[in-house]
């Protein structure tokens, strides 16, 4: 029943009984949560700790349970997302609260964790760093990756406002002359705003991936806009530097060129992105030690999701937790 739970409206409309009664009688009588909760609930909202399975390399990351209430979730990789998955849940997101719950794991636990994979969260560094001593902290290559993604978006939206603006004053322009505005039409078809929002997609692609059209679309894009041929080029050599670079002795001479040419290009967008490398340098770095990501916290993240939808949210916090535990703890 844990491992697949049943809504309510579900069990009532093809069992015909009364979901909702059978709902509180397996929670109260048949779940186990009452002994649980007299056992461990009275702290289960702040913090689950489940030493026994800590694990050599492990996962921190942050999930939203309810109402937007943040927790933090450190997971062990070798679980898979399976039984022994979860090593911690904790209420909120501050490094002190975080390492002072983890220290309730004994010493001996804690030090031989060889790496933990986060996102790019000052908050997680301090707090892994507090509780690991031993540990490799390895920043998720695919949230450094989507940091220079969400820049060049930005640099397109901003020519997007910019070419809109222009279309209304073009409109009014003509209007007060008595004219029909005409915009300009490429060769594709697209207007420059179509141009500038249908170019969105492909930008997150590699070149030798784009279709026909997205071809002809990005030549266009490029052939007026080279700034951000410019800074997509900076986007694709990024991801080739985490694709091909074997080890760090490799890619560190790499980055150092891509973050000398992105302060080059002296984009505003890229600045954010430029800052955060400057700041965790050491942590994408270990990234090539063992090419560890934290896919498996983001997975884990998506079963928590799709968890929470099966059972039309998260009224009782508890009792989340307790069935949440009781699947991957």
């Amino acid at each position: 029943m844990d491992q697949y739970p049943i809504a309510a409206s579900s069990l009532e409309k093809y069992y015909h009984i009364n979901g909702k009664q059978f709902e509180r009688q397996y929670k109260d009588h048949l779940s186990g949560y009452r002994d649980w909760e007299a056992q461990e609930g009275t702290h289960a909202e702040r913090y689950l700790i489940f030493p026994e399975n800590i694990g050599p390399r492990l996962s921190i990351d942050e999930t939203s349970l309810s109402d937007g209430e943040l927790y933090t979730i450190v997971t062990n990789k070798d679980a898979h997302g399976g039984k022994g998955a979860i090593v911690a849940i904790m209420a909120g997101t501050k490094a002190w609260d975080i390492a002072e719950i983890l220290w309730l794991i004994p010493l001996e636990l804690r030090e031989p964790v060889e790496e933990i994979t986060m996102d790019l969260s000052p908050t997680m560094r301090k707090a892994a760093r507090f509780s690991f001593p031993n540990a490799t902290l390895v920043a998720d290559r695919f949230h450094v990756q989507k940091l220079a993604l969400d820049a060049l978006q930005e640099l397109r939206i901003r020519f997007r406002w910019d070419a809109l603006d222009e279309e209304n004053r073009k409109k009014a322009e003509a209007k007060a002359t008595g004219k029909d505005y005409e915009p300009e039409v490429y060769e594709n078809g697209d207007t420059r705003k179509q141009l500038l929002a249908r170019s969105r997609y492909l930008l997150f692609k590699s070149a030798e991936k784009w279709t026909k059209s997205q071809k002809i679309r990005a030549k266009i894009l490029f052939n007026h806009y080279p700034d951000i041929e410019t800074a997509y080029n900076l986007t694709h050599r990024l991801r080739m530097i985490y694709a091909k670079s074997k080890s760090k002795g490799t890619a560190l001479p790499k980055l150092a060129l891509w973050y000398n040419d992105v302060e080059k290009a002296g984009y505003e967008s890229f600045k954010t992105i430029a800052e955060t490398i400057q700041a965790n340098y050491d942590q994408i770095l270990n990234f090539f030690n063992n090419r560890s990501t934290n896919a498996s916290a983001e997975s884990f993240n998506a079963k928590i999701k799709s968890f929470r939808a099966q059972l039309r949210g998260v009224s009782d916090v508890k009792y989340f937790l307790f069935r949440l535990t009781k699947i991957y703890a």
